[in-house]
């Protein structure tokens, strides 16, 4: 047409191009036509408009159909539309979704239909954004759209997103017609009750499809029975499923979580042309299971066909990281490797070089590690502070942290727990206590019984014996046992048989056969000399059938060059001749071990 000359292309001819061009994302053609229709003076024409702004977001060219949607001198409901959906599929923006769809309720010019409900509900899941979900859900009330099917799937999506399954569920419930993108959302979604859920997905003759599988498998906790990924890995079979690469790669990655990996190398040797996923996959589910060995030599395989990736070198390292037979030759290899190809420097594998290095004993390297690392992410941080944590360079976790947090990086459970662990260890209680009261209000971080126990037993050395007592009754899953193990052996570092005693009331609730918390109680009460007490907790041990198994060490008693004469002795034992005079020499020790520790008290209420 364009060539002959005869016939002028109209809006219409401009716009059946641009779809056919947009379809086949083809984005040199697309700016050909944006320039011929210009010439032909329909840039301003709104369906032009429309079918540009389409074309250039399904391109990747997001930024010009900004530029061509904000210069439109009219805009109809095609229009937001295209530059909503535009937006959305796109997934990198979703607060710009959110913006645009407002900014189409303020303009008036145009009434949201369907497809702009439908785009907007999932961005209010990413935002977080609740509430205005809420009010968009009435909206499409209003406009009667709610009981369709599309809007009833991204309502669910949005509700579990905004941590409300609650009523995700019940919506659920309530929907009039379940396709398998309801199913499947509910599936990704809930993974408590993921098996139920697709049980109840069969019995509603619902066929499910490999994007179902794979987020059913996704779902699978570790501890789950293999039985169950078993039974889902028949069906997939049955369904043909099995043979699509998403559905296998699935496989691998939940048999590798359930500690089944000669499984996952069968489902892996079935594929046909495993891709790069696929390998990297059972290689990093070798190395979460400690198999090195097995890690190393499919890697080994790979890279005889195709190119590794960060994800490759981050599982191999870590492969590496996790065995320590294995020699720390494997380790500089695989780092000069990623030299070569220009990875070291990504946050998967800086992290996992830190890592390594850190647990290979290694430190200085792992600071170099950290610091050719260009975009500092949170995997990063948590490397370096966690391997300084296990090195014992308290001083440097606390510096870190700091760093970290100016950088903008908000830090994780893992992070603060390093941190909580250097100050327990440095004595900065007024720091950690601050550190721990801050993790949910400051940094959303939810506190685990990791976290309680730690700070626990850093107010316990510091003395604060009532104030760690009160933290760990305060524990929402109630009082850890290693918690309660650390109060109580605090109580008798500084001689508290009042708080001793209540702890150990709780232990012996909690373990009631262990003799552990009955022995610790009865040494406080010892040191203190209340013979009444030990006899009275003696007394509960046999009452309650406890007993303690005797502990037996041995000590090299020949004295003389390299003779070897092994004396083996337990508490109160006097088969020894000299019996008397090893307890003189104990009891003068035991003298010297409490003076030391008045001075470590000293020092410790000094730095608090």
């Amino acid at each position: 047409m364009l060539r002959s000359g005869d016939v002028r292309p109209d809006a219409v001819t401009f716009t059946v191009a641009l779809s056919l061009a947009a379809g086949r994302a083809e984005p040199g053609f697309v700016r050909q036509l944006h320039a011929l229709a210009s010439r032909a003076g329909l840039a301003d024409d709104v369906f032009v408009c429309n079918a540009l702004v389409t074309a250039y977001s399904r391109g990747g060219s997001l930024d010009v159909a900004r530029k061509v949607f904000d210069e439109m001198p009219a805009r109809d409901l095609v229009s937001w539309n295209a530059m909503v959906c535009g937006l959305a599929q796109d997934g990198d923006c979703p607060a710009e979704v959110i913006q645009v769809f407002l900014r189409m309720l303020k303009d008036g010019g145009a009434r949201p239909d369907r497809i702009s409900v439908c785009s907007v509900i999932p961005a209010c899941g990413s935002e977080g954004e609740l509430e205005l979900g809420r009010q968009i859900h009435g909206f499409a009330v209003k406009l009667g759209v709610e009981g369709h099917v599309s809007i009833g799937n991204v309502l669910v999506a949005m509700y579990f997103k905004c941590g409300t399954p609650v009523c995700a569920r019940k919506l659920f419930e309530f929907m009039g017609e379940r396709d398998v993108i309801s199913w499947t959302t509910m599936i990704s979604m809930d993974g408590d009750d993921a098996v139920a859920v697709f049980n109840g997905m069969r019995r509603d003759r619902v066929a499910p499809n490999e994007v179902t599988f794979v987020a059913m498998l996704s779902a699978m906790p570790a501890d789950c029975p293999a039985r169950e990924g078993q039974m889902i890995h028949t069906v997939c079979l049955k369904t043909g499923v099995s043979d699509k690469a998403a559905a296998a790669n699935s496989l691998i990655t939940m048999y590798a979580k359930v500690q089944r990996m000669d499984d996952a190398r069968t489902v892996f040797n079935l594929m046909p042309h495993p891709e790069i996923i696929a390998w990297n996959a059972l290689i990093s589910g070798y190395a979460q299971n400690e198999k090195c060995e097995d890690a190393l030599e499919v890697f080994s395989s790979m890279v005889k066909s195709m190119k590794p990736n960060e994800t490759t070198f981050a599982s191999v390292l870590s492969a590496v990281t996790s065995v320590e037979t294995v020699s720390m030759t494997y380790g500089q290899m695989y780092h000069c490797q990623t030299l070569k190809l220009g990875l070291s420097t990504s946050e998967y594998v800086s992290g996992a070089l830190i890592d390594l290095y850190a647990k290979r004993g290694i430190l200085e390297e792992s600071w170099k590690a950290f610091g050719e690392t260009v975009h500092r992410s949170l995997i990063a941080w948590t490397a370096i502070i966690s391997a300084n944590s296990k090195h014992g360079n308290y001083d440097a976790v606390i510096s870190l942290f700091n760093d970290m947090v100016c950088s903008g990086i908000a830090p994780d459970g893992v992070v603060l727990l390093s941190v909580l662990t250097a100050c327990r260890y440095s004595g900065f209680v007024g720091l950690g206590r601050e550190i721990f009261d801050s993790m949910a209000a400051k940094h959303g971080v939810d506190l685990w019984p990791e976290h309680y126990a730690c700070v626990v037993d850093m107010l316990g050395r510091a003395g604060r014996l009532e104030e760690a007592e009160e933290l760990m009754l305060g524990m929402p899953s109630g009082p850890s046992v290693s918690a309660l193990q650390s109060l109580l052996g605090a109580c008798r570092i500084h001689g508290n048989t009042d708080v001793g005693a209540r702890v150990a009331g709780v232990l012996t609730e909690t373990e009631p056969t262990e003799s552990g918390a009955y022995v610790l109680l009865s040494n406080i009460y010892a040191e203190k000399g209340d013979w009444g007490a030990v006899a009275r907790v003696r007394r509960q041990m046999r009452e309650r059938g406890v007993k303690k198994e005797v502990g037996f060490s041995w000590v090299d008693a020949g004295g003389v060059g390299d003779s070897l004469h092994l004396h083996k002795f337990s508490s109160d034992d006097t088969s020894h001749p000299r019996t008397e005079e090893i307890y003189r020499v104990a009891e003068g020790l035991g003298w010297e071990m409490k003076f030391l520790k008045n001075c470590l008290q000293v020092e410790i209420e000094c730095l608090v």
